[in-house]
């Protein structure tokens, strides 16, 4: 997938297909590049969430600009995003570490163990958006509970296009389990560190997805991803 999106956003912008342009349909670029209608879809996903492409049901995948600015998941930009789980997420997670109880720390140690052995993406994704509501409601305040539920898809989006793109599973669930670990301890400052150091590795990482030129070879056909 990663191969197609890489051959798709580069011709993209290189000019290959102008702003306006309609991508050449599923079948053809399936033949074209030798992929498989699902790794296609991936990767045509990923172009919208890039802002580059739109796709206009019964009508295509039209270009809508020619560099990646801000991805968007679901509802939020990126940046948008990012900006509200640092000011939420990061004092929640200090919170929790003062107000967790028992029930609490077994959920969250359960749900990480399940992650950590987890290989099918969508269900570590899922997992992942429970993990941090958990954390939330450690913090034994409903509102942030709520506010987590609130941007819950868009948490979704974001994981699976960092996992798909950005290879973060594992790295994630140390950082996970650095955050628990915290908890664990009640120690409201090393709950606060690692939970900054959680959102500074996705901040990183989408940063690197965006800089990263489509720009390399161009595809010339190979194994289905």
């Amino acid at each position: 997938m990663e191969a197609v999106l890489t051959h798709l956003r580069g011709a993209i912008e290189r000019g290959e297909y102008e702003i306006g342009d309609k991508l050449p349909s599923e079948a053809e670029l399936c033949r074209t590049l030798e992929v498989s209608r699902p790794v296609l879809r991936e990767a045509l996903r990923a172009l919208q969430t890039m802002g580059l492409t739109v796709a206009k049901t019964g009508k295509g995948t039209f270009v809508i600009a020619n560099t990646v600015e801000d991805p968007t998941f679901g509802d939020y930009a990126a940046s948008d995003l990012l900006e509200v789980r640092r000011h939420v997420e990061v004092p929640v997670a200090g919170y929790a570490a003062l107000r967790r109880t028992a029930e609490n720390l077994d959920h969250l140690a359960h749900l990480l163990d399940r992650m950590e052995r987890e290989t099918d993406t969508t269900a570590w994704v899922a997992m992942d958006t429970l993990f941090h509501l958990a954390v939330a409601e450690a913090a034994q305040n409903p509102v942030f509970r709520r506010v987590i539920e609130e941007i819950r898809d868009a948490l979704a989006r974001q994981s699976a296009f960092l996992n798909e793109l950005g290879g973060r599973r594992e790295q994630s669930n140390r950082e996970h389990r650095a955050i628990v670990e915290a908890l664990i301890d009640g120690s409201e400052h090393d709950a606060v560190e690692a939970m900054s150091h959680h959102l500074d590795r996705v901040e990183t990482t989408l940063t690197d997805i965006v800089r990263t030129s489509g720009t390399s070879t161009p595809l010339e056909g190979g194994p289905e991803a």
